[in-house]
């Protein structure tokens, strides 16, 4: 960490470029399996069953197109953040000020909020603690180290806190295993853990509300009753998680920080195999726990639940540290503390750092373009503070949302806004006729039917079993995967059309920023270049205070936060293997 320079901007944001395969990995693994993968995963297993794993092994081939297709073109582009390549691809400011400004919204309304919501869950449980202390507390520590450390911090602590998970989850699984007396007797306990309090508030409840579902051990469910149906999940769920791989900041940062190709190539293919473990390290011990623990993870009566977890809409959400709590040795409830801790961390630290690095280079640098290296790293710190105030201000909605199930919550909401990003991007590396114009307006069209579809949720509710939701069934009536599959094409549609209407891009200005062209040699003039060059122009010296007038106090701060005199100018141009014919052995042509 210390060599990775945390005074410039590409030491903060990207490592420095010199990061190895295993340990950016373990990053992408860990910064995707948060806490809310802990409680989510386990809570809609305990609901029903283990199709929600689907998901997770969705993830496989994502990550090798990622490393095989998408990664190659964003680092010859020489971009640091994904709003950046759609400037470099299209010109102009308007995609990269609406991606990056949407994009700090998906961080707030469906990472950090759902994070820190499960997190808390598990120690409020644990530690007996207010909920909302638990949330300052744990935010508190992980924003010092994102804050002081960068990227670098973040892939180093993400290594070790993946060890300490996969090591504390497995333990868990196998004690889960033992109490349960194995897996044939799993799978018969299962369909028969049905709560004894099933009547109560006036309500007459069906029984289809409280008995595990037939299909619990079918990942392919009906296409039209299913509650995840089964061309969903190959496509809709596909959708999705190209928008999560392939375009998102969080993951592609991880990759941008790579030595070179092969590493990132390496990296995916390890990401790819940790992904088939949750199924059995999350999934079928939060199944496990309803076995277990019947009367509180499968409660159906409102008041019942109230009693239990604290809200009404079900408590689910508390299998996982449930089983934590009541079935570990008291001398490993430490080890699984550590776990939970190690996963809400890794995945808030990567958020911090990719959040921070989208406004400072994609938003603060057009408010002041004068800014100084120094003063674009002290940007991008305060702003971490300010998205920790937002996301606590959010918790309440995730408390309610998607009938108290945590990870249809956050599967939802990344179905309608994800899929027109996905859209815009795919077209913008694989179809080079596409222009600015059309993009544009794909984004937008897809926004606003996305989020016409998220409000109406949060107005009217899901619904659940008890009570069905008065939503619109013309808004709210199609599955969330099926709407994810409809968005997508819509903003392809929108996207051609108004790209065959209107003037395409020279290709003078995209080589090496699309597929078509990726291994062309020849010099690209930037669309975004005359900007670029005004802002080089106004690029002056620190003029901040010099090293001899400085006292100790802001010496040992400035070393604290990485903040070292005379540091290089940011520069966004790739590494010099990126492009450069010499350099072939290390990115090879793709065939």
């Amino acid at each position: 960490m210390l060599r990775t320079n945390r005074g410039t901007v590409g030491g903060f944001f990207l490592a420095g470029r010199d990061v190895t395969w295993w340990p950016m990995g373990a990053s992408l693994f860990a910064s995707n399996i948060g806490s809310g993968h802990f409680v989510g995963l386990a809570g809609t297993g305990a609901a029903s069953g283990i199709a929600i794993a689907a998901f997770e092994w969705n993830a496989l081939l994502l990550l090798l197109v990622l490393g095989w297709f998408f990664v190659p073109i964003y680092i010859k582009a020489g971009v640091m953040t994904m709003p950046e390549y759609l400037r470099k691809r299209f010109g102009g400011k308007r995609l990269q000020i609406y991606l990056s400004i949407l994009s700090l919204f998906i961080c707030v309304a469906l990472r950090i909020s759902s994070d820190i919501f499960s997190g808390a869950i598990f120690i409020k449980l644990a530690l007996g603690l207010d909920l909302y202390l638990a949330i300052f507390s744990l935010l508190a520590i992980t924003a010092i180290y994102t804050i002081t450390g960068g990227l670098a911090s973040v892939i180093y602590t993400d290594t070790l806190q993946t060890i300490i998970m996969l090591i504390g989850s497995f333990i868990l699984m196998g004690f889960a295993f033992v109490e349960v007396g194995g897996y044939e007797s799993f799978t018969e306990k299962y369909m028969n853990a049905i709560p004894t309090i099933v009547e109560g508030d006036n309500l007459t409840i069906s029984p289809k509300c409280y008995t595990p579902q037939g299909d619990s051990f079918h990942i392919f469910r009906d296409a039209v009753t299913g509650d995840i149906p089964w061309p969903g999940m190959i496509f809709g769920m596909t959708v999705v998680a190209a928008w999560y791989w392939c375009t998102d900041q969080v993951i592609v940062q991880r990759c941008l920080s790579g030595k070179d190709m092969s590493h990132v190539k390496a990296a995916c293919i390890m990401c790819g195999y940790l992904k088939l473990l949750p199924m059995f390290l999350m999934v079928m011990p939060g199944m496990i726990s309803r076995i277990l623990y019947t009367e509180k993870v499968a409660c159906v009566v409102p008041s019942e639940c109230v009693k239990h977890c604290g809200t009404e809409v079900g408590c689910s959400n508390y299998a996982y540290p449930l089983l934590v709590m009541e079935l570990m040795p008291s001398g490993l409830r430490g080890l699984m503390l550590s776990v939970m801790l190690a996963s809400l961390m890794s995945s808030l630290t990567s958020i911090f750092n990719s959040a921070s690095t989208l406004f400072t280079m994609d938003l603060y640098t057009k408010i002041r373009k004068q800014a100084s290296e120094k003063e674009l790293l002290i940007a991008g710190r305060l702003f971490i503070i300010l998205l920790i105030v937002i996301s606590i201000v959010w918790v309440p909605l995730v408390q309610v949302a998607q009938n108290g199930q945590l990870f249809h919550y956050i599967e939802s909401i990344s179905s309608y806004l994800g899929p027109p990003i996905a859209a815009v991007f795919l077209l913008a590396i694989f179809c080079k006729r596409v222009n600015e114009q059309g993009a544009f307006w794909g984004l937008i069209i897809g926004f606003v039917m996305g989020l016409i579809r998220m409000i109406a949720e949060f107005v009217y509710g899901t619904g659940s079993c008890l009570a069905a939701s008065n939503c619109p069934q013309i808004i709210c009536g199609v599955h969330y995967l099926y709407f994810a599959l409809i968005l997508f094409f819509v903003s392809i549609l929108v996207v051609l059309a108004i790209s065959l209407l209107t003037k395409p891009i020279p290709d003078v200005h995209l080589y090496r920023l699309c597929w078509a062209l990726r291994n062309s040699t020849e010099e690209r003039i930037d669309l975004d270049a005359e900007e670029k060059r005004h802002e080089e122009a106004h690029d002056g010296v620190d003029e901040d205070n010099p090293e001899e007038t400085r006292g100790c106090l802001r010496k040992a701060y400035d070393l604290f936060c990485g903040l070292q005199r005379n540091a290089p100018r940011r520069s966004s141009s790739p590494p010099s293997w990126a492009w450069n014919p010499a350099a072939s052995t290390k990115l090879p042509s793709t065939p």
